[in-house]
């Protein structure tokens, strides 16, 4: 298993050199034909996806993933990169896209520190010409430890030792919209109840019109200040796994251990009426100034 999560731009070129990398690109078609990393992939799906926690919707999900990857020739051996524009500029596409892998058990994956920004600015190439890897057998070994269903948040709800994190932006977490995709996008606004509030942005700082998380110290203090300490047991939700993706990262880097994902999170949460909400002023740990 890697040790490396976040890889330079010199470190992402030694890769290439090497030949024995897999780059996967999660933006939009479009954003990818104009150009991206030498030898890249395109999987936009990583970013789309809409998971269910069900059964069958993990079931899904890993079957899905499985061929997507089997397809770009990831067999193990080969490190997978994934990279998007910014750390902050695609809802944490390109850390969920590291989640889904470590959550499929991949050995090897790691994510462009910085995005494309950072690439471009530090003298990197890009093309537009594509790539197709060989297909090959796909080496799945779930880590179930780090997924959450909805039933998981549902029994945590009445279990003080384990803590929800609502990483949403603050309109969706004052219940004034549903989801980033539009205010009524999802049926019903609100938080899952009990829930502590860290917008995700606050865990990065940007420079250049680029992003890199906060320094250990940093991101340990402001968990803090929510409550939230490095040996506690974590759940973490945003809209559809994104964001939460990029809050993992970075509590991940600064020593927290218990840390799962919510894939459904709000828009799986949201469409059962069964599911408990809360609306209104938060009534959750959220510094009122941040509210």
């Amino acid at each position: 298993m890697l040790d490396t999560v976040l890889f330079s731009p010199k470190q992402v070129q030694e890769l290439i050199s090497t030949g024995n990398a897999v780059f996967i690109d999660v933006r939009a078609r479009k954003d990818f034909e104009a150009g991206h990393l030498p030898g890249a992939v395109n999987m936009p799906d990583i970013f789309t996806y809409l998971a269910e926690t069900t059964d069958d919707g993990l079931k899904t999900l890993q079957d899905k993933f499985v061929d997507l990857f089997s397809d770009y020739g990831l067999d193990g051996k080969k490190t997978a990169i994934i990279y998007e524009d910014a750390l902050h500029t695609r809802y944490g596409g390109s850390c969920r896209g590291y989640w889904i892998l470590k959550y499929l058990g991949y050995p090897k994956v790691g994510i462009l520190d910085g995005g494309l920004i950072a690439w471009k600015q530090a003298g990197g190439a890009l093309t537009t010409e594509t790539t197709k890897p060989e297909r090959t057998v796909f080496p799945i070994s779930i880590q179930p430890h780090l997924m959450a269903t909805y039933q998981d948040v549902l029994h945590a709800l009445t279990n003080p030792s384990v803590k929800l994190l609502d990483n949403r932006d603050k309109v969706e977490w004052l219940a004034e919209s549903s989801s980033p995709y539009g205010v009524d996008f999802a049926p019903r606004k609100g938080r899952i109840p009990g829930a502590v509030w860290i917008e995700w942005y606050d865990f990065m700082k940007v420079s250049d019109g680029q992003a890199s998380f906060r320094s250990k110290e940093d991101i340990l203090e402001l968990a803090a200040s929510r409550g939230l300490q490095p040996d506690d047991d974590i759940i973490i939700y945003c809209f559809k796994g994104a964001r939460a993706a990029n809050t993992y990262v970075a509590l991940s880097q600064a020593g927290f251990k218990k840390l799962r994902i919510y894939m459904g999170s709000w828009n799986e949460w949201s469409r059962n009426p069964e599911l408990p909400i809360e609306g209104g002023i938060p009534k959750a740990a959220a510094p009122l100034e941040n509210a």
